[in-house]
């Protein structure tokens, strides 16, 4: 059977609730909505590293963010970044007969002002241009950039250091760019793999065409049971940002608005697809790397164990060999890179830490008895003090930040972190969730010691095999 050709699609802070099938945030999503039916769906996918640097080297090697280096953002000041020396996605689907593409957004490469002041392709603070070669892990048509955040005007680089400046919405221009690179391979014997990747709804919200802004302006948001309205807002790793009603009213709006202008982007895309003849025989996936706490706890962006946080949206049709239906296993980021080279026919890489989801989705009578398996996925989750001036005191203080931070387990009901802090003189905390009781984590259990509950106990163990696995000194 000929190999299956494989566009993911992700986009950046986008979380779970906020599509409009999911029947949480009030987000309009026609068109993911009518993907949705036609898919399997992950109603439980979650982001290993809710960071876009950490989650993308996960995505990329199917290894956990701290096995590849890339424990924080690829940022200034530091030197993190994802080695070229690893396997990656793109290699394995290249060696296994691919036509490689990547398109948006890749975070992976070290910050060029960390090594040139002024450097010739003009990339400045945490950007980079990302030449030809081994950093590119293995894609081979290139229209990208580091990170940078200006959506309404993106710059891009292919294969010379000439920077190309875009005044479009990045979203519609990358999808522009997607469906020639479609259109071109499409007429070739050889199957293509395409990764685009949108950086919106990633902040700042408002940069977001007005067309999708109308939609929600005289629209009434209400609020997540766990938003609370503080001013300013925190966020997780110690920042703030402004706050209040009114911040909260708009940002929630605006982020909506891009959400709904990415909807109305990815129908283009599927459109294309079905004119072309090829919908059939190609598999889809629609995602993000980490959600967006958008208030939810007093917090805004990423980086916390909460649900808004780590929890994505995550659909994947394949009409040919995947029945719709609604999967309500975990799916971890590790997961994905296995489950895409199972679900094409090709071997995965020894190196990989995450399992195969493939079997699940394609052996039909499983699928049917979701949570009836005797061994159920779960998803271990962290997170690392990665700001500088974090680390700095970490140092000073003669200890070791990658210690810090937290990690968690996640099963379908349960979510159990450990909490050592972001700073040295920081506590630690267990706190065991109920999903299913308290969907909105409210009110955990909050112990001294994992023997104090019996399910704590039994997931402190899964989280402590896990450390031991990745040789994680966090300290428990």
């Amino acid at each position: 059977m000929k190999q299956p050709n494989i566009i993911y699609v992700f986009a950046d802070q986008w979380r779970r609730q906020a599509v409009g099938f999911m029947e949480q945030d009030e987000v309009i999503t026609p068109h993911m909505d009518r993907f949705a039916q036609e898919s399997a769906v992950f109603t439980q996918a979650v982001s290993c590293t809710p960071l876009c640097s950490p989650h993308r080297s996960s995505l990329m090697t199917g290894k956990y963010a701290l096995s590849t280096g890339v424990y924080t953002n690829c940022k200034n000041g530091l030197s993190v970044m994802l080695s070229p020396e690893e396997t990656g996605i793109g290699d394995a689907l290249k060696a296994g007969g691919y036509e490689t593409g990547y398109i948006g957004k890749w975070h992976l490469d070290l910050p060029e002002q960390n090594v040139e002041p002024n450097p010739a392709s003009g990339a400045k603070e945490w950007d980079a241009y990302t030449p030809p070669g081994p950093k590119r892990m293995g894609f081979d048509y290139w229209y990208s950039y580091g990170t940078f955040d200006e959506h309404l005007t993106p710059h891009y680089w292919k294969d010379s250091p000439e920077q190309i400046q875009i005044n479009e919405w990045s979203v519609a221009h990358e999808t522009d760019v997607a469906l020639a690179f479609m259109e071109e391979k499409r007429q070739q014997d050889k199957p293509f793999a395409l990764f685009l990747s949108w950086n919106p709804p990633h902040s700042p919200f408002e940069l977001v065409p007005e067309k999708y802004k109308e939609l929600y302006k005289d629209k009434t948001i209400e609020k997540r049971a766990n938003v609370q309205i503080a001013d300013p807002f925190l966020v997780h790793t110690g920042e703030t940002i402004p706050g209040g009603e009114e911040q909260w009213e708009r940002s929630a709006k605006d982020y909506f608005a891009a959400i709904s202008g990415i909807d109305e982007q990815f129908g283009r895309l599927l459109e294309s697809l079905n004119n072309w003849g090829i919908a059939e025989h190609t598999i889809v996936v629609l995602t993000s790397d980490h959600g967006e706490l958008l208030g939810s706890h007093g917090m805004f962006a990423k980086h916390s164990w909460h649900e808004e946080s780590i929890g994505v949206p995550f659909m994947i049709r394949w009409p040919e060999r995947l029945r719709a239906h609604v999967c309500e296993e975990v799916l971890n980021t590790v997961d994905i890179m296995p489950t895409l080279l199972d679900l094409a026919g090709l071997s995965i890489p020894g190196t990989v830490q995450g399992s195969s989801a493939a079997p699940l989705l394609l052996n039909s009578s499983r699928a049917e008895s979701i949570g009836e398996s005797t061994e159920e996925r779960a998803a271990f989750i962290s997170a690392y003090p990665g700001r500088i001036v974090a680390i700095k005191e970490f140092e000073e203080a003669g200890l070791n930040h990658l210690a810090y931070g937290w990690r968690g387990i996640r099963f379908k009901r349960y979510s159990y972190i450990i909490d050592n802090g972001y700073a040295p003189d920081c506590k630690t905390r267990r706190l065991l969730y109920d999903l299913q009781e308290d969907p909105y984590q409210l009110n955990p259990l909050q112990l001294e010691h994992a023997s104090e509950h019996e399910i704590a106990e039994l997931l402190e163990q899964e989280i402590l095999k896990k450390l031991k696995e990745l040789n994680d000194p966090f300290k428990i």
